[in-house]
């Protein structure tokens, strides 16, 4: 059984959807949330990024996958207009749980959570990304079922607890998500749920999920706005779990 979500204001939406394995019920909810924004907030007016700043995620990233970056391609054209920064192809991914900042988790601690995640005891599993809803700071897919993904993160936590990193939300306040682009500047929100609307007759995509990464996250101006990585270690989910080989660490992005 996943951990239970609860109401939560640090989360968008701030209530979980009733079922969490049920797609209407799941799209439905996000784009209820989105529908209801009134301005878009400028997405990297964020605490905790203070300039040059590094952190250690736990991440699902997805350039691996061709039909989700078709999808987002089309996307983003569709959307160009609103000027928001898109998620470039290699950039695509799903934010798991925050780790910690570099500056207070030395090496040894990632390299002794990475050690306890070998052990994750979690199969592969699929999840759907259907477009479009969106929260008040990025426009972004709707994934399904979420079961999976809040057993994931909840695992995930609790290594982390084990390995003493200060980690980020609770499980309780997960809220699934695949981004696609960010809002740069405030601005009204109906302009933007408007146009992302006119996508959301499309064919959701699926998705494997094999393999989740312990990464170094950073973010660029240059060329344009957005979140850049290096895998530090990729752990495999099912029979064959563990730590990939070493030609797998140090992908960057």
């Amino acid at each position: 059984m996943a951990p239970r979500l609860v109401v939560d204001e640090r989360a968008f939406p701030p209530a979980p959807p009733s079922d969490l394995d049920d797609p209407r019920v799941i799209v439905e909810h996000d784009w209820a949330a989105f529908s209801a924004v009134a301005r878009m907030t400028d997405h990297w007016a964020r605490p905790g990024w203070p300039d040059g700043g590094r952190v250690y995620y736990w991440m699902l990233t997805l350039a691996d996958s061709p039909s989700l970056v078709s999808r987002a391609r089309h996307c983003q054209s569709a959307l160009a207009h609103l000027g928001m920064d898109p998620i470039p192809d290699d950039g695509l991914h799903v934010t798991m749980t925050r780790i910690g900042d570099t500056a207070h988790v030395p090496p040894t601690q990632i390299r002794n959570l990475a050690a306890l995640a070998e052990h994750l005891p979690l199969d592969p599993f699929q999840v759907r990304a259907h477009p479009l809803a969106g929260s008040r700071g990025a426009v972004r897919f709707t994934l399904s079922p979420w079961t999976h993904l809040v057993r994931l993160h909840a695992a995930l936590s609790d290594l982390g607890g084990r390995a003493g990193v200060p980690g980020g939300l609770p499980t309780s306040a997960f809220r699934p998500h695949l981004g696609l682009q960010y809002s740069n500047r405030d601005q009204p929100a109906g302009p933007v749920i408007e146009s992302v609307a006119s996508l959301c007759s499309l064919e959701p995509v699926l998705l494997d999920i094999t393999a989740v990464d312990l990464v170094e996250l950073r973010r660029t101006d240059k060329p344009r706005r957005a979140y850049r990585w290096d895998v530090l270690h990729r752990i495999r989910l099912g029979p064959q779990q563990g730590a990939s080989a070493e030609a797998d660490l140090f992908r960057r992005r």
